[in-house]
């Protein structure tokens, strides 16, 4: 995958961890919510979360010391 469509999936990575984050917050800050559910958008947001750190190292160049 070129360095663009890399810097192109970030993004949507980002937008979507930051989607997830509303929505949990949202529904915890409710009095009444569903566990089940909650647990599933943070398994999702750390799964996001994951990807977004290996394509931030794929970015950086590689340096030989």
């Amino acid at each position: 995958m070129n360095k663009e469509a890399l810097v192109e999936q970030l993004e949507r990575l980002r937008a979507e961890h930051e989607v997830l984050n509303s929505r949990i917050d949202e529904m915890t800050s409710g009095g009444v919510y569903d566990d089940i559910r909650i647990l599933r958008l943070k398994k999702r947001k750390l799964a996001i979360r994951d990807q977004i750190g290996r394509i931030e190292s794929d970015l950086v160049p590689d340096i030989i010391a």
